[in-house]
């Protein structure tokens, strides 16, 4: 039973898309195996993805916030919010196949939808952490999720359970729930120097871990909030490069060039702060590599079409006729199932 949470501190790295593809490739892979997807999103862009992009995933999602408890993620909080501190011993209503509604998907994956009502939940949500009885609180509160998932294997029916949990950049209190909820955190990025700053920040905010000057806060952090109340904070495991882009078949200088101080900043967290990271033993471990993708994104994530399900060719997408070719699918599709290894 294991659990991945995809979060960078920073929006717009090709985050919802990694984890799309990652959670449906796995679960082709591992077809006996139950895949559950939690979309911490209040954009909930991956549930849209795996209902079926821009075809139906609008009507489907609409239709199950119209389900009396709402079936979504939204739904199973707003249920914890009346019971805090007592897990709910049935969490089926908040579950659906995704597959009922897009063939795409394979029948093994199982979503729990994204909603925007967590956002309008999370003040309720804080208050009900901070409650002065009991006095753990707090942890029971950071727990939420992880009982999500305890419940839900408890009656799969599968040879084990594989989570990925897709985190909204902001930390608010539903991404730190998310976030502990996992075992391993997996961190994608662009080249930029926003990139460079959300990686700061996600070593600061979830591990306490921070340049001299911000140290002091640092050290206030949710990190040390999280080790008093004996509550686990995820391994990073892999640091995802997004949208490479290739010359020849390798990064280009330029690319290369912009990623340095990235990596110079992850090289020294690690070196520094062992316990935090899975691979530590070689330094290159930590990364991988996605090839900048174009029409190929657009188009599986308008088709909710998994990589290694999509065709080359043309495809309407919004009216407009988008070609992929078959050569950027099997580039992407290769780095992916590259990465589902790792696991």
């Amino acid at each position: 039973m294991t659990k991945y949470a995809l979060w960078n501190n920073k929006g717009g790295v090709g985050k919802s898309f990694l984890s799309f593809s990652l959670a449906c490739e796995y679960a082709l892979e591992n077809p006996d195996e139950d895949v559950l997807v939690l979309d911490l999103c209040p954009q909930a862009n991956l549930t849209e993805m795996l209902l079926g992009g821009n075809t139906i995933a609008t009507s489907v999602l609409d239709g199950l916030y119209r389900q009396k408890p709402r079936c979504s993620i939204g739904g199973y909080l707003e249920s914890r919010l009346t019971s805090p501190f007592i897990a709910p011993p049935d969490i089926s209503e908040f579950i659906v196949r995704p597959s009922d509604f897009n063939p795409n998907i394979p029948t093994n994956l199982a979503l729990v939808a994204g909603d925007n009502l967590v956002e309008l939940l999370s003040e309720a949500i804080r208050q009900a952490s901070q409650m002065s009885l009991p006095n753990d609180a707090w942890p029971k509160v950071m727990r939420w999720v992880s009982d999500l998932v305890r419940v839900f294997t408890e009656y799969s029916q599968g040879t084990d359970v594989t989570t990925f949990i897709d985190c909204n950049p902001s930390f608010s209190i539903y991404t730190q729930i998310g976030l502990t909820t996992a075992d391993y955190i997996i961190v994608p990025f662009t080249a930029d120097d926003s990139s460079r700053r959300g990686i700061e920040n996600v070593l600061a905010l979830l591990y306490g871990v921070s340049s001299s000057e911000l140290q002091g806060y640092a050290k206030l952090s949710f990190s040390k909030k999280a080790h008093d109340e004996g509550i686990d904070t995820p391994k990073i495991h892999t640091f995802v490069s997004n949208r490479v882009t290739m010359y020849k078949g390798k990064p280009s200088s330029a690319f290369q060039a912009k990623s340095a101080p990235i990596r110079v900043v992850i090289e020294q967290a690690a070196s520094a702060n062992k316990r935090h990271f899975t691979h530590f033993r070689k330094i290159d471990d930590l990364f991988a590599e996605m090839p900048d993708y174009h029409s190929v994104a657009v188009v599986a994530s308008s088709e909710g079409t998994p990589l290694s399900s999509l065709r080359s060719g043309h495809h309407n997408i919004d009216g407009d006729i988008v070609q992929v070719n078959q050569n950027a699918i099997d580039k992407y599709t290769k780095a992916i199932k590259k990465l589902v290894e790792r696991l």
